[in-house]
């Protein structure tokens, strides 16, 4: 789509030589002989830019600037003026204009300012498209909850989204804690501002006020500039601390302290810095028995506990696992430009059987695989149980018999389709996948009533 830029001149021959210079280059031109034309225009227009004359009878330049027509993403602003008025276009540029040109005009600075105004505007846009996506993807709507225990936990997100309370939430790895505290974050007021997210098991301890807090030049060895820490970066956001029950405890007297004063002292730093963040945890342990131990602060825990969520391990949550797989299957699909449509019943039946012990996270891997190595439109059960193997997602093909069992001949039936799709439909191909006897598989294939060709002599 060509860039659009709106010229407003009250001189004919100036809006003639704008148009001739900007079509040339292949932007979109529309034009306006005054500022009043100009917001009637703009009630059907969406211009990228506005190219206008300081100095126009009637409503000029300035007066046009401040009476655009409020938008998400405003056009960029570039006046055209005189050398006696850069005073007027310096302030202009001051309320709000992108850039100004001094007459006379010259076509190269001219394509330069129009040029860097729809990069801008572009940007700008790109940013709003991707900040709505991510409001999309942890809307409260973006949770799967058809199981009553999920239900539950997304009625409290609502409520407590748009508050500043601390929140702890608690389950086993790869039940989607941080997903939750995404949603919290774009589902409150601060959505507009950073959401960070710190494993505290990942950092050091040597690094870990650093990280948090930042320093000044020559806090310590190495220390050769100024670094602002996540606490900083993400003021007027959320803080996300995962892994709490690993965090030092030295270094959570000073978390404490923050969260007390709201307030930051780099290190090697005198001055206090204010911040205003919302702190949400996660942990796997149980900090209760830790209290117990000395090795997590009472006071940090009842600080950072005021509201606590339990997020349950997938297998207590079998309804959700047809819609995760779906949603999976879709994200997929668009990842890898594949057109898996749905899943086999036993397929679906399998997964929601399985126990999952790597939780949401190995259900993802699981539908990953399976759709990048999908042959077909339909994902099928010999797509699936190869993955389900010891309670972790296996990389080889063979697979142990599961402890719940499985219905062998429509196995048996699914590995001959498959092998089948993969050769062609040629069956001496397809046997020698399965490394089986040519006779055995054409009898196998005359028992389940399957179809295939053979290559022409």
């Amino acid at each position: 789509m060509k860039p659009v830029v709106l010229i407003v001149d009250d001189e004919p021959l100036q809006r003639d030589i704008m148009q001739e210079i900007l079509e040339g280059e292949g932007y979109e031109t529309h034009r306006a002989a005054s500022g009043s034309e100009a917001l009637a225009l703009l009630r059907r227009l969406d211009p990228d830019v506005i190219l206008t004359d300081l100095r126009m009878a009637g409503m000029d330049g300035m007066e046009l600037l401040a009476s655009l027509p409020e938008k998400t993403v405003a056009p960029a602003v570039i006046l055209v003026t005189a050398h006696g008025t850069i005073a007027s276009a310096v302030d202009a540029v001051k309320k709000g204009a992108f850039d100004y040109l001094t007459k006379p005009l010259d076509k190269e600075r001219i394509l330069l300012a129009v040029r860097k105004a729809c990069d801008h505007v572009a940007i700008r846009k790109e940013n709003l498209q991707l900040r709505r996506e991510l409001f999309d993807r942890f809307s409260m709507e973006g949770i799967v909850a058809h199981s009553p225990a999920m239900q539950a936990i997304v009625g409290i997100l609502k409520k407590i989204s748009a508050t500043t309370t601390t929140v702890m939430l608690r389950g086993e790895s790869g039940t989607g804690k941080e997903l939750v505290a995404r949603a919290i974050h774009y589902n409150s007021p601060r959505k507009a501002r950073p959401f960070t997210a710190l494993n505290c098991a990942a950092i050091p301890e040597n690094l870990f006020e650093s990280e948090l807090f930042g320093y000044e030049p020559g806090a310590f060895t190495g220390a050769s500039g100024r670094r602002e820490g996540l606490i900083e970066i993400t003021n007027g956001g959320t803080l996300f601390l995962d892994e709490i029950g690993e965090m030092p405890l030295a270094m959570q007297s000073k978390l404490l302290r923050v969260l007390q004063d709201r307030e930051v002292r780099r290190v090697g730093g005198k001055e206090a810095i204010k911040v205003d963040i919302r702190i949400l945890s996660a942990t796997n342990k149980n900090l209760e028995y830790e209290l117990e131990k000395g090795t997590f602060r009472e006071d940090l825990y009842y600080r950072l506990n005021v509201v606590f969520l339990e997020l349950p391990p997938l297998r207590e949550r079998q309804e959700d696992i047809p819609a995760l797989a779906e949603h999976f299957l879709q994200r997929f699909n668009d990842q890898f430009g594949k057109r898996v449509r749905s899943i086999r019943a036993e397929a679906l039946k399998a997964l929601a059987d399985y126990r999952w012990p790597g939780n949401v996270r190995q259900l993802q891997s699981v539908m990953e695989r399976a759709v990048l190595f999908a042959d077909g439109d339909t994902l099928l059960l010999s797509d699936i149980v190869p993955q389900l193997h010891g309670g972790r997602v296996q990389t080889v093909s063979p697979f142990d018999l599961p402890k719940e069992g499985l219905d062998f001949e429509a196995l048996e039936k699914l590995l001959i389709q498959k092998a089948l799709t993969r050769s062609g439909g040629i069956a001496t191909k397809a046997a020698k996948l399965l490394r089986m006897n040519y006779k055995a598989f054409l009898y196998r294939m005359e028992k389940f009533g399957l179809r295939g060709e053979e290559p022409e002599p």
